[in-house]
Formats: structure tokens, sequence, C-alpha cells
């Protein structure tokens, strides 16, 4: 497992330096009073894309888009949406994400523990619970509309080829890059402006594909520890990975090292995550990742590289969420 720890070190010390671990960063991005963690995260989803569509084209990876997530309610997009509206209600009220809480501990931020904690319980409640129920409704659902076809990328939906389709996203993505860096000017209070910082995330992800041939995703380790819980209380039997759990240990030690080695990294937050806000917003992430089948890193960082759809909609999802129960409780 010594290579999800390496990619998770390099991610983790990524994200601290670019500083967007910060709760203050997460929780004035979706009151919009702070530009940072867009223009840091359209970045590092932009250059993603750039080198995840290259490698694909060279034929050093071969890696298929995210399928849709389905809850069996109203679309087949539903566990996208719905998850992705809990994991934005998640980042506003933890100040974190299913990815930087383990830079957070890492770097020494005390609400990062109770998000950590929450997410735990958050990972046993669904693979105790919520999974078992939400994938039994997703099959009827699926047996109910045997035939239909759904495109999983954008350049299938939209008929377009896939070059073409790819140069309108990177498109969509500079232009979006240049012109929040000069209308907002967002400043970073890490080690990089948020451009490089964005960079920086980017070569994790190259980190991940030249270790392991496969893309960065952190939500995950909450549903493998739930999986480990029932496997300890005698409920399960004994689960057959934790490679979510190596990288995101990485994560802790990839951002503990940037943080004593530059002590500029170790911001303090302008705001204050109390406890039990802190842990419901941890629960809140792991059911909404999970729901969603991916989270900031796995859809936004990843998912969005290789041109899915479900990619897309988890993240417009999770940005009218944050930002709706930022709306409320700010």
């Amino acid at each position: 497992m010594s290579k999800p720890f390496i990619s998770g070190a390099a991610f983790g010390a990524a994200l601290t330096a670019a500083a967007i671990h910060q709760p203050d960063v997460i929780v004035e991005q979706m009151t919009f009073q702070n530009w940072h963690m867009v223009l840091t995260f359209l970045t590092v989803s932009g250059t993603s894309t750039l080198l995840v569509n290259a490698l694909q084209r060279l034929g050093y990876l071969h890696l298929n888009p995210r399928e849709y997530s389905t809850v069996g309610l109203f679309s087949v997009l539903d566990g996208n949406i719905l998850g992705g509206l809990l994991l934005g209600a998640g980042l506003t009220v933890s100040g974190s994400c299913p990815g930087t809480v383990f830079a957070q501990i890492g770097s020494g931020i005390r609400s990062g523990l109770y998000t950590l904690g929450g997410g735990i319980l958050g990972g046993i409640i669904w693979s105790g619970f919520l999974r078992s129920v939400l994938q039994s409704r997703a099959k009827s659902n699926t047996k109910a509309s045997d035939g239909k076809t759904h495109h999983l990328t954008l350049d299938k939906w939209t008929g377009a080829s896939h070059l073409a389709t790819f140069i309108g996203v990177e498109a969509l993505f500079a232009s979006a890059v240049a012109t929040i860096a000069y209308l907002a000017s967002p400043e970073s209070g890490g080690l990089v402006d948020p451009v490089t910082g964005g960079i920086i995330i980017a070569g994790a992800q190259m980190v991940s594909i030249v270790t392991r041939k496969s893309l960065l995703g952190t939500s995950s380790s909450f549903e493998e520890v739930g999986d480990y819980f029932w496997w300890a209380v005698g409920q399960r039997n004994r689960p057959k990975s934790y490679s979510a759990i190596a990288l995101t240990s990485g994560m802790v030690i990839g951002a503990l090292v940037v943080s004593l080695a530059s002590p500029s990294a170790r911001t303090t937050s302008n705001i204050t995550i109390e406890p039990i806000r802190a842990v419901f917003g941890g629960v809140l992430l792991a059911v909404g990742s999970r729901m969603a089948g991916g989270c900031t890193s796995g859809h936004g960082i990843s998912g969005m590289s290789l041109l899915s759809i479900s990619s897309f909609v988890t993240v417009a999802a999770m940005f009218v969420g944050g930002a709706g129960v930022a709306a409320i409780i700010e």
C-alpha cells in the first residue's frame, strides 16, 4: 500500500501549500467573500483535464468515465444531485471537505479532528444502513429503465468529437480562471498564489497517475472505515481493500511535513468551527459524497478530467448546496 500512501502524501502537501484546506477559505467561498477556493479548484481541474486527456491519447492511461449515481427517486442522476447538495452543505457547515479534512489534521487545525470524527460516523451509517437501502432502490429503478441509453461523457451527450469537447471545456476553465483572477484577485494565505496552488495540486494528480495509474479520490476512505467497523463488531466479512485509508493517511503526513518545514503554512483561520458543527458537517460530507459516488477530488478534480457528466452535475449541486446553506447560517 505504499503507492496510495505516496500519492496521498503528495496530495496533502499540495493542499497545504495552496492553503485551500483552511476552513475560512471554504466557508468564505460559499458566501462569495473570497474566491481563493474556486480559483484554485478551476485551475487544478483544468490542468488535470489536460494531463489526463493527453495521457489517455498517448495510451498511458485507460480510464473509464464516472458512472451515474442513482438512488431511484426521480432521475438517473438523482444520487449525484442529492449527494452533491449534501456534500456542499457539509462543506459550509464543517469548513472542510472529504479531502481537505486530512490536510487540516496534518497541519494542526483543531476543527478537522471533529470533522473527521463526523466523517467516520457518516461512513459507519452509510456502510451499515444507507448503502444497502439505496442500492436496492437503484437496482429496482435500473430494471424499470432497461433499454434506455445514458451517455456518460459530455462528448457523447452533445454529439461533438472528444477533441472538440475537450478543447471547449479547457477554454471554459481557462476563461473562468482568467476572469476570476482579474476581477476578484483573491490572495492566498499559503505558500503560493491560488493559480500556482492549483497547478501544484494537479502535480499531485500526476504523482497518482505515475505511481498507481489511477486518479485522486478520498471519500471512499470513510466507506472503508465503516466497512472495517462492521467487520470488527462481527457483522460483516473482512473488507478486501484499505487503499483509500492508506491514501488519506499519506495526506495527513504530507500536510504535516509542509507545516513543519514552513511555519508560514500554518496560518490561523479567521473563523471558528464549533465541535458539534464540525461533527455534523463531517457526517454530511461522508454521506453526501458516498451518495454522489465521489467528492470534490473524486468528481471535481478527477471525474471532470474524464469529461464525466455525473461529475459536472455533482460539482454544480455541491456549490448550490454549499451556497444555499451559507445563505442561511452565515
